[in-house]
């Protein structure tokens, strides 16, 4: 029988505004670690105690003293402390497994998440195609587009290409008002986004005017052989199977390629087979080729939208297990 445990420690230096900004309104960050760790959470001023079971005691107080530091330089948030529980793998049953990896751009430095990012990340250093599948909220997308602008910097690159189908919820750009310039834009409102986010507004701009950045829909890219880039195909479980492979073949000499997307979120139409799983089962085993495949654990958004692909995926397994019957 397993036993429980409490340990008291103190924090220092002692600040009244760091303790409150540990602590949250009516004591929900104590909560949140409460809930993740299956612990009890004590407070008298600076001095904490934790009970609970022996490694989760240990776990919780190591989380408390590094968001406790964390108070020194932001004011805390739910949604900072589910990502310091899931960051240490201590919300989920899925330990970090390999070191973090970090990703360093002159505007800022991110750091990986979980297990499968690291690997994600590692995969796209060592091969040339790399592959990240797998639900929303689990930074496929947003970690190439950091991994691209990294690889810009250091001059390992000359170029960035995105590009997405152009498929979207059944609804195709002909519906959108204005030119084609017009139509794309908000279509490929995500990855402008994530530059923005890496480069800022003007340098992503700047370099848009002269061709290093390049964003446009899949059909641009027929016919040419893309040297020297980086190049991030998004959303590609909306290609066709024949044009997953001439994206793949568009590919030259000293270039990446990353290919995200969610083989679950489809919006092809149905008589018609994705070509990222199709591509999953014709490259199966091919060397130099990385596969990063994520799982509702990863999400790194919100709480909530981890709770809500949990739900998804039991739903399409009882309706797959009710046609079987």
């Amino acid at each position: 029988m397993s036993t429980l445990n409490t340990i008291q420690f103190n924090l220092s230096p002692e600040d009244n505004e760091r303790l409150q900004n540990l602590s949250g309104w009516q004591h929900e960050h104590f909560e949140q670690i409460e809930l993740g760790l299956g612990v009890e959470v004590n407070s008298r001023g600076f001095q904490l105690s934790v009970t609970g079971l022996a490694n989760r005691v240990v776990k919780a107080e190591q989380v408390i003293r590094d968001l406790y530091d964390e108070t020194a330089l932001q004011t805390l948030t739910p949604d900072l402390v589910h990502l310091m529980l899931h960051e240490k793998g201590l919300d989920t049953p899925q330990a970090l497994t390999s070191e973090q990896v970090l990703i360093t751009t002159r505007r800022k430095t991110l750091k990986t998440r979980n297990a499968n990012q690291a690997n994600y990340i590692n995969a796209i250093k060592q091969y040339d195609v790399n592959f990240g599948i797998g639900p929303a909220g689990t930074g496929k997308t947003y970690l190439a587009v950091a991994c691209a602008v990294e690889a810009l910097e250091k001059e390992q690159v000359r170029r960035i290409i995105l590009t997405r189908p152009a498929v979207e919820a059944g609804e195709k750009l002909g519906f959108l008002p204005g030119d084609l310039s017009q139509k794309v834009d908000p279509y490929l409102r995500p990855l402008f986004d994530a530059l923005f986010d890496m480069l800022g507004f003007e340098t992503v701009e700047r370099l848009i005017e002269k061709n290093v950045i390049e964003i446009a829909p899949l059909a641009f890219m027929r016919g040419r052989t893309l040297n020297e880039a980086f190049i991030i195909l998004d959303e590609a479980q909306n290609t066709s199977t024949e044009q997953m492979k001439m994206f793949l073949t568009r590919i030259g000499f000293g270039s990446t390629a990353v290919i995200t997307g969610d083989i679950t979120q489809c919006d092809l139409p149905r008589h018609q087979k994705s070509g990222l799983r199709h591509v999953i089962e014709v490259l199966e085993g091919v060397e130099g080729i990385g596969f990063t495949f994520y799982q509702a654990r990863d999400v790194v958004r919100h709480a909530m939208v981890q709770k809500i692909v949990r739900a998804y995926d039991a739903y399409d397994r009882t309706q797959a297990r009710s046609n079987e019957g």
